[in-house]
Order: structure tokens, then sequence, then C-alpha cells
């Protein structure tokens, strides 16, 4: 799941969540490398939070906006 986060000077910037699989071992920076890869310089992954799960509702979808209190939380591990 990507989003974004607030930056002084770009304004937003990407930002990845991901939800390890069991007995994964991924780090952050296979992640960026992956995506650097594959957009613009403009759209690279900035910043990769691992989460539990994704915060969804009852059909599903994912609540972006609780992902962005997330990262405005001092708790949130950036």
């Amino acid at each position: 799941m990507r989003n974004r986060y607030p930056d002084e000077e770009a304004g937003q910037v990407p930002v990845a969540f991901v939800v390890r699989q069991p007995g994964s071992n991924i780090v952050g920076s296979e992640i960026k490398d992956f995506v650097a890869k594959q957009v613009s310089h403009y759209k690279r992954i900035r910043r990769v939070i691992f989460i539990d799960s994704l915060p969804r509702n009852a059909s599903g979808k994912v609540l972006r906006k609780e992902l962005v209190i997330k990262l405005s939380t001092p708790t949130s591990k950036l």
C-alpha cells in the first residue's frame, strides 16, 4: 500500500506500508531498490513502514486516512 507523507521541501513524498508474509525477512532497502527500478525518480518510495495488517472497512477497502494517522503518531517506526 502506497501513501504520501507530508514533507517540508517536497510537499508530500511516497511512503510504502508493507505487510510481511510469515517467515519473510525482507527489509525496507530491498523494497525501495525494487520500486526505484520500476518508477520515475519522483515516484520513488522514501520510507517503508512494516505493519501487521492494513486497516480495512467492512467491504474490505483500505482505510487510507488511518494510515496517514499512523504516520503522524510518534509511535510509528519511520
